[in-house]
């Protein structure tokens, strides 16, 4: 073949692969994805029986939790939901750490998927644990008694899985930043460590006053907050603020990491 030749084949196969629409993005390759991510048996675990297994701790085992009200059970159903669609999203976002140690992720940059849909794709599944985790929680709270106004139950159901959507950026920065398969058995404690002094596990005001000022600048501090806020209130500009400063500092890590992954093929 002529050089000509060769390089009109190539121009046509790029003009092709230029031409895919929305850059490779389709529901069934996103039909595909969740699939995949909802056939791990350990994820589900986690996100549907954990919460529920800390609901019971924390809640309805706890008497003072019950001696406090109604709207004291409710708050810890919050709170649960929304560690439950915080491991859901960083989990879904971790995967990719699979995909690479398989090299999966390598084969996919010989298709038209660019990286833009491949991470929108990533983000849509971790959102779809996330919600699971979230509407889990829920029905169980509504089970054993939690009662709030429609609106509270929609708003907060919302809020919760909305602002929770922040870990499946973070999910793709340690997915990308470490390669092994088990990556979730290290950073699953780091995130209950977190869930813990952040006001998730126990209310802010328990902890001691250094505890408090040191819980505001984590992750879980805003989502929590917002989470809540149709409860008890709270929606203050610095948990807004938080939620955007963390999703930024996540988003701008995963840019960061995916670019330095995709450098070394």
């Amino acid at each position: 073949m002529s050089a000509p030749a060769a390089a009109s084949n190539l121009s046509a196969l790029d003009g092709t692969r230029g031409a895919s629409s929305l850059g490779g993005f389709n529901l069934t390759a996103l039909r595909l994805e969740i699939t995949r991510v909802l056939r791990n048996r350990r994820t589900l675990f986690f996100i549907v029986v954990f919460p529920g297994i800390f609901f019971f701790l924390f809640g309805l085992g706890n008497k003072q939790a019950r001696a406090a009200g109604p709207e004291a059970l409710a708050y810890i159903m919050i709170s649960m939901a929304v560690y439950g669609a915080m491991v859901g999203n960083t989990s879904g976002g971790a995967s990719v750490a699979v995909e690479r140690s398989l090299g999966w992720s390598r084969q996919l940059r010989l298709t038209p998927l660019t990286p833009a849909a491949y991470v929108a794709m990533k983000v849509l599944a971790s959102m779809t644990l996330g919600l699971i985790a979230v509407c889990s929680t829920f029905a169980l709270g509504a089970i054993y008694g939690v009662h709030m106004p429609v609106q509270t139950w929609l708003m907060a159901g919302v809020l919760a899985w909305l602002c929770s959507s922040v870990f499946a950026a973070f999910g793709l920065f340690v997915g990308f930043l470490f390669p092994a398969e088990n990556v979730m058995q290290f950073v699953g404690p780091l995130m209950a460590f977190m869930a813990m002094f952040g006001g998730l596990f126990m209310p802010l005001t328990a902890l001691p006053k250094g505890m408090q000022d040191f819980a505001r600048y984590t992750p879980m501090y805003g989502v929590g907050s917002l989470a809540r806020s149709p409860l008890v209130g709270g929606a203050t500009p610095w948990a807004v603020g938080s939620v955007v400063v963390w999703a930024i500092i996540f988003a701008v890590g995963a840019m960061i990491v995916f670019r330095r992954d995709t450098a070394r093929v």
